[in-house]
């Protein structure tokens, strides 16, 4: 009866910490999705990443940084991008 128990609880915990992984994994695929811009910003400031930071992708934070550094070099569009988001 005991052996029993512990096999229901460890599946138990195995199947909260899988629920647990998956709904961080949903809410940080929401965070990435919505820091990646419009596709309207996005096809504004591709050609300065390409340009300017093409060591920074694929990560988004880092492009954003450095486009914020390179805000001086940027394409108009792209500048537009960034004077509506007020950064």
């Amino acid at each position: 009866m005991k052996a029993r128990f512990l096999r229901f609880a460890a599946a138990r915990s195995r199947a909260r910490r899988a629920s647990t992984v998956g709904l961080f994994l949903a809410l940080f695929a929401t965070a990435a999705q919505a820091q990646q811009g419009t596709p309207e910003q996005r096809r504004a400031c591709t050609p300065d990443v390409y340009r300017l930071c093409a060591g920074e992708i694929p990560n988004v934070r880092a492009i954003t940084a450095c486009l914020h550094r390179n805000r001086s070099s940027l394409s108009e569009a792209c500048r537009s991008v960034f004077d509506q988001a007020g950064s």
